[in-house]
């Protein structure tokens, strides 16, 4: 991995987590672009609404002073400047993908943690969806004593669900749930939980964690980009060993 060198440009806590692990791990890493760099690391995702660079500024403007033979590292790497380039989409790895769950799983709890009148084990909780964090979310509440029902849309999910001891509900019927709920926890990225449905539980905690809301009301609280916030150094970890592990399957 000698002739490795890593311009780490995200402005993030979590970059700067990921260039210290890439230090101990031995990989040289420079803070401005030189000639011999190889490996661009970007903020994950990498870029706003607005096409710019979550750091700030355009690609195409820090891509002018790097080399044209380098790989770029980051997330959400679809943005024409990159076209052309070699890239590692952080979010379209699945080894990434599911430990950056299981993080967001446990970050989640720590935003319901201080709105909480009552311990886990007393709050019955609802997971809608049963992707990578519904998954890891679930199961985390019940390791800690929560009662857990699930939302799920297909009928084999809900099948394995109650046999993994789950109390398991179609998210067409979302409303069968919600009475003696305390806690919800929404990852499904669209609308089922409209706010007259959600009056069913008016004291509930309601914490959305897709990447677009699937629940209505003004004390729902949309809980995006919890690693980087409540768990920088975690995320910058991720962010590293997964960057070495492609280094180390390209050079084999």
């Amino acid at each position: 991995m000698d002739s490795i060198l890593v311009f780490p440009a995200g402005m993030t806590a979590a970059c700067r987590y990921a260039k210290e692990e890439l230090e101990k791990a031995g990989i040289r890493v420079v803070d401005h672009p030189t000639p011999e760099v190889t490996h661009l690391l970007l903020d994950v995702p990498s870029f706003g609404t607005d096409g710019l660079l979550r750091q700030g500024g355009a690609a195409g403007a820090l891509l002018e002073r790097l080399p044209p033979n380098i790989t770029v590292v980051g997330g959400n790497l679809t943005h024409p400047a990159l076209e052309g380039y070699q890239t590692l989409d952080l979010l379209r790895d699945p080894g990434y993908l599911a430990a950056n769950a299981g993080i967001t799983a446990e970050c989640a709890l720590q935003v319901a943690a201080p709105l909480m009148t009552a311990a886990f084990s007393d709050s019955p909780a609802l997971v809608i969806g049963w992707g990578r964090i519904g998954k890891c979310l679930a199961r985390l509440l019940k390791s800690i004593g929560t009662e857990v029902t699930v939302a799920a849309r297909k009928e084999p999910d809900r099948a394995m669900l109650t046999a993994l001891g789950y109390r398991a509900v179609d998210t067409a019927h979302l409303e069968d749930a919600l009475p003696g709920c305390r806690l919800i926890f929404n990852t499904a990225p669209e609308m089922l939980l409209r706010r007259e449905q959600l009056a069913l539980c008016r004291h509930c905690i309601k914490i959305d964690l897709a990447s677009q809301l699937g629940m209505e009301g003004d004390d729902v609280i949309w809980a995006r980009g919890l690693p980087g916030k409540y768990a920088p150094e975690s995320s910058g970890h991720l962010i590293a060993q997964t960057l070495l592990k492609a280094i180390r399957e390209e050079g084999k």
